[in-house]
């Protein structure tokens, strides 16, 4: 890796952080008159399409041994129920809502990192979470009153994705990131394309997919070169900046979703919910500073101990 050019991985990430946003925005357009698993379907088989020539091209070996292929499959239904859980939330939700109710991601893989892979938690970053999820609840509770359990959609974005990561951590290690993401969106388009063919052969009614007009093909297939190429900004901005440094950037994404869908929806967080992203965005810095803190309080004990 190299971590010698910051400012690049910086706007590599910033280039994440605009364009994500911006993809789900679209999908909520599409939301009214395509159904998700048509969005998922086309978001999935464009990532698979658009990366198998950039791996060919570099001719990276996808090394496909058992446990690969298993943990991979694992991860794709992971990713597949996150981003349907978001596309359906933004159904009924305001996108920066949506996107800063997903936010708690951070706190629930920090729980997860202590009950699942036993690593360390004091009690600051558990009491930052506490805090994170407070703010979450601030969020949702709006939210909650307007349209129901909907609301909560972001929740399991938050969950599934949570999961995703920690899959993506056992594989990083043997397998090159876009490969991963090639493979990964040919898997979700075989089972997707199966579910739509049994829809449509006993016609049931959330497995069938319409005819797009031209507008909404130009718009699906947005959606997919915006969701292949945000990942392939994101896992740049890695080769240039450690990801200490990018990541409390990460929560640009909620400002830049609350530009886009006041500009494009004119839907802005009410008074509730933009405390609530408040206070969550400073939770989930806090953790990003405090484990920066401890990381560099190690490395500064280990050679010390030796």
């Amino acid at each position: 890796m190299t971590n010698d050019r910051p400012l690049l991985g910086i706007a590599l990430m910033t280039g994440f952080c605009a364009l994500a946003p911006l993809g789900d925005s679209i999908a909520k357009i599409l939301g009214a008159t395509v159904p998700l698993i048509q969005l998922l379907l086309v978001r999935f088989a464009l990532q698979g399409l658009l990366l198998l020539p950039w791996v060919g091209w570099r001719t990276i070996r996808l090394g496909l041994s058992r446990r690969f292929l298993w943990l991979t499959g694992l991860r794709t239904v992971f990713h597949m129920i996150g981003i349907g859980a978001m596309f359906a939330s933004l159904r009924y939700l305001p996108l920066a809502d949506a996107i800063a109710i997903a936010f708690v991601m951070p706190f629930i893989m920090l729980l997860l990192g202590k009950l699942v892979l036993k690593e360390e938690v004091g009690p600051r970053r558990l009491a930052a979470c506490a805090v994170g999820f407070a703010g979450t609840l601030l969020v949702i509770q709006p939210s909650f009153q307007s349209v129901g359990w909907p609301a909560l959609l972001p929740l399991l974005v938050a969950v599934a994705f949570s999961f995703f990561m920690l899959v993506t951590r056992q594989l990083a290690r043997e397998s090159d990131p876009i490969a991963l993401q090639a493979v990964s969106g040919l898997m979700a388009s075989v089972v997707l394309a199966v579910a739509v063919g049994i829809g449509w052969r006993f016609a049931i009614p959330n497995l069938t997919m319409i005819a797009p007009d031209a507008t909404e093909i130009a718009l699906l297939v947005t959606i997919g070169v915006l969701g292949t190429f945000a990942h392939l900004l994101m896992t740049w901005s890695l080769r240039f900046a450690p990801a200490s440094t990018l990541a409390p950037m990460q929560y640009l994404e909620i400002p830049f979703a609350t530009v886009i869908g006041w500009v494009i929806f004119r839907d802005l967080p009410n008074g509730l919910a933009a405390l609530g992203i408040a206070i969550t965005v400073a939770a989930g810095l806090y953790i990003v500073v405090r484990e920066r803190s401890l990381a560099r309080a190690q490395k500064t004990v280990a050679p010390a101990a030796e």
